[in-house]
């Protein structure tokens, strides 16, 4: 696995950490970070909120050369400077092969990437039609992730998304599946950061679960979410009784 990956690993230089104690060496996925590796396909990285999904999928775009707030190598706008420092403690293991295209989607900061586009457009006419033609500003938020997806997104590339889910119905979110399968197709590799049982069901995805004690390779039907999922589906009224009841000491076991 990787040898044909445009990006093969991610490791942490943690001899050059000061202290684990402090941000963002304290969370989970940065302090029990050793070497990751990724598939030539698509990698999946899951995990609770707070354990440093998107911490870690931020350090790992920004080293690679994407804008912290999303768009490509080229995009250079920013609001707030609040990306973290692990950029410059993490070391990105390349192979010889290179991506012709690239993408960073970071649903968090679209309103504003999509703004920047907007502004982009003013200043050079035409440069929408990289995105469809039509302003996101003027379309709901999971039509303007759709259309970026459809249309931006050329194959051969580098694609790093973290928390694409977050716009999108589940219908839609069996639209991004389809989708991925096409940059895959294409020879592409997908990097997603995700809560969506649906997008982490991709057929052979490897899938990084992290929590507090460590990161660990899992099978699908492995997953919380899909154990969640699926019996809160088989057994909605039992799951919501239990939730509802008096005393629920904790959220019922997924098993």
């Amino acid at each position: 696995m990787g040898n044909d990956a445009f990006l093969r690993a991610v490791r942490l230089n943690r001899e050059k950490v000061t202290s684990f104690k402090d941000y963002p060496f304290s969370i989970p996925a940065i302090s029990h970070l050793e070497r990751l590796e990724f598939a030539p396909g698509l990698t999946v990285i899951i995990g609770e909120n707070g354990v440093g999904k998107s911490t870690l999928i931020e350090a790992i775009a920004v080293k690679w050369g994407f804008n912290p707030e999303g768009g490509t190598k080229n995009y250079r706008f920013s609001t707030d400077d609040t990306h973290s420092e692990l950029k410059d403690y993490i070391v990105l293991e390349k192979s010889v092969r290179r991506p012709t295209d690239g993408f960073f989607l970071r649903a968090e900061s679209f309103y504003t990437f999509a703004s920047e586009v907007d502004r982009l457009e003013q200043e050079n006419p035409g440069h929408l039609s990289w995105y469809g033609g039509k302003s996101f500003h003027q379309q709901s938020h999971g039509e303007a992730f759709l259309a970026l997806l459809k249309n931006r997104l050329r194959g051969h590339g580098l694609y790093i998304f973290d928390e694409p889910e977050a716009a999108l119905s589940p219908k839609r979110q069996l639209s991004v599946l389809v989708l991925i399968h096409q940059l895959l197709e294409q020879k592409s590799q997908c990097i997603i950061a995700t809560h969506s049982p649906i997008i982490m069901g991709y057929p052979g995805a490897l899938i990084y679960e992290i929590n507090g004690e460590g990161i660990s390779k899992v099978e699908y039907e492995e997953t919380d979410h899909y154990r969640v999922t699926r019996n809160f589906l088989n057994g909605r009224e039992r799951m919501l009784g239990y939730l509802f009841s008096d005393e629920p000491d904790e959220s019922p076991e997924p098993g």
